[in-house]
């Protein structure tokens, strides 16, 4: 859902011993300061009080506002950083990230050729419709019972070929007026610029099935044809489903590749 800027969300200043004198790590619903820090300035970007691609204030204004000592204040924007919020730029400063196509292409977008090369897929929208939520898509997306959403069926294709067809439902409180919109090719920057709404992470389920018949018409192959299913819902910074995508992909030239750290 859009969110106005609002005056940055003040976190009481904090002693530094409480991040010595507790455990290294968080048990009995201890947080390290670092980890506070870091939800604070999360509760930021959602607030909308730091917008995609402006720079953040330094590491020696956030310790100095926030009553922390500067290496925690780095500690917990390193932390942001590898979960890809930020964007540290070396001489430049923290950036809040960007839903461009590089970021999504690493970070969301799994598929890769046989041969090692990543592209952005092209996207092809099918079918745009809103209307009341069935079962399944409040429950996937914890919605009230008389929930409204959008939802979009669109086709992808990587070097001209058709491989994916998915079908994308999403809260139509969240994303008032997107039924009747031109969708860009990149749906997350649209949400992140438009909306105000970040997709900060995602949860997968893969499952090997046979096309269906409708899909499979519009790839091009038989029904009953080997794919793989992408279920994945998208949360935002402040955990809300934000979007539920089920997609098939044909995989006779690229593979799921997912890079675990």
């Amino acid at each position: 859902m859009a969110r106005e800027a609002t005056g940055a969300t003040r976190m009481p200043r904090m002693r530094e011993e409480a991040a010595t004198s507790a455990a290294p790590t968080e048990s009995f619903g201890f947080r390290p300061l670092y980890r506070q820090v870091r939800d604070t300035l999360i509760r930021r970007l959602v607030d909308g009080v730091w917008q995609p691609g402006q720079p953040l204030p330094s590491e020696m204004q956030l310790a100095a506002e926030l009553g922390v000592s500067q290496g925690t204040v780095r500690k917990a924007l390193d932390a942001m950083a590898a979960e890809n919020l930020v964007v540290r730029r070396q001489g430049r400063g923290t950036f809040v990230a960007r839903h461009d196509e590089e970021r999504i292409l690493f970070q969301f977008f799994k598929l890769v050729a046989d041969d090692g090369r990543r592209s952005f897929p092209e996207s092809r929208v099918l079918a745009l419709s809103h209307g009341r939520a069935n079962a399944q898509e409040r429950s996937v997306l914890s919605l009230a019972k008389d929930a409204r959403v959008v939802r979009i069926r669109r086709q992808r294709s990587l070097d001209g070929r058709p491989v994916i067809v998915e079908a994308i439902t999403l809260p139509e409180a969240m994303f008032p007026g997107l039924a009747d919109m031109e969708l860009p090719n990149n749906l997350y920057g649209l949400y992140a610029v438009h909306y105000g709404v970040t997709v900060a992470n995602t949860q997968e389920k893969l499952k090997a099935i046979g096309i269906g018949a409708a899909d499979a018409e519009v790839l091009g192959v038989a029904p009953g044809t080997p794919v793989l299913q992408i279920n994945r819902l998208a949360l935002s910074l402040d955990r809300f489903a934000v979007e539920w995508r089920l997609g098939v992909c044909l995989t006779e030239h690229i593979h799921y590749l997912s890079d675990l750290r």
